[in-house]
């Protein structure tokens, strides 16, 4: 049985850098570390192992914007090709893309691999680029669905409510591109919020962490047709490393404590979150925030 997950530590990462040179660099004699570039830091990174934890597979997302997504070094162990493994992968990684947020995504394929990738959908763009003089790639697009379509209204309501009344989440265009009632994933526009290191600003990632527990406290109050006023009571972040990439916000129910329940005795609930700020697979920011549902007073 093949599984497609993250890496789990070094070694695993080395492996999955030896394989993608293997395959993809060296039957054209490049060199240990052409495998890589400047963008692993800010990508998703997925290998498929087989029953004994060997990596078989090996694939990588990363965003170009809020939208938009290339995926790039896919490459399969000689022996088996053929298999599905290739699909398992890309699979993933769409999945990954449509919870992150992402409506199209972009790859350079080989002669070779065309037909493969438009068995799943994408789409050819024509000629791209020859690499090393010899190995010619076209260009092919997919668009993605979004992860949950039954979250748009919902997620455009709040929106909206955001975008009136915070004038600069609107600046941010910061949206809700994932919530399956466990986990909760937010994005906002890269560009307006980077700062003269082409790094996010620290104020950029505090907004986008804050209201994305924010946003956790008002599906809670929904999913029990309550109504109430949320405040942040606290918050505090930890910066752990510069976000040069594309940011997107995560919490979850085991990061969270409280519920709703004080508001049907007219009393406030009192939420604590803790919220993820990533880029890539990458957590660069910790946020902790304690949140309060005011009870309406009749």
């Amino acid at each position: 049985m093949y599984k497609c997950r993250t890496p789990k530590n070094k070694a695993e990462l080395a492996q999955y850098y030896q394989l993608r040179w293997q395959s993809l660099r060296k039957p054209w004699q490049q060199p240990v570390g052409s495998e890589k570039d400047d963008l692993e830091v800010q990508s998703y990174h997925r290998v498929i192992v087989d029953d004994m934890d060997n990596i078989v597979g090996v694939g990588r997302l990363h965003k170009s914007g809020q939208e938009h997504a290339h995926i790039r070094y896919m490459a399969i162990s000689e022996g088996l090709r053929g298999h599905g493994l290739g699909k398992l992968l890309i699979s993933e990684l769409e999945r990954i893309a449509a919870q992150a947020g992402v409506k199209t995504i972009e790859l350079n394929a080989r002669s070779n691999a065309l037909g493969f990738y438009q068995s799943l959908g994408y789409v050819n763009k024509g000629y791209s680029h020859t690499l090393y003089g010899d190995v010619s790639h076209d260009k092919m697009i997919k668009n993605i669905l979004p992860a949950d379509r039954h979250l748009s209204q919902v997620a455009d309501d709040l929106q909206q409510i955001w975008h009136q009344t915070i004038p600069l989440s609107k600046a941010m265009n910061i949206n809700i591109c994932y919530f399956d009632q466990e986990i909760l994933r937010t994005n906002c526009e890269p560009n307006f919020n980077k700062n003269l290191h082409n790094t996010m600003f620290a104020g950029s990632i505090y907004t986008l962490a804050t209201l994305t527990g924010w946003a956790w406290v008002y599906f809670a109050l929904q999913a029990q047709s309550q109504q109430a006023d949320i405040v942040l009571a606290e918050g505090n972040i930890r910066y752990i490393a510069p976000l040069g990439g594309i940011a997107h916000a995560q919490t979850s129910l085991k990061l969270v404590t409280g519920s709703v329940a004080p508001l049907f005795d007219g009393k406030n609930a009192r939420f604590n979150i803790d919220v993820e700020v990533c880029c890539g697979d990458k957590v660069v920011a910790l946020f902790t925030g304690s949140y309060v549902a005011m009870a309406k007073r009749s």
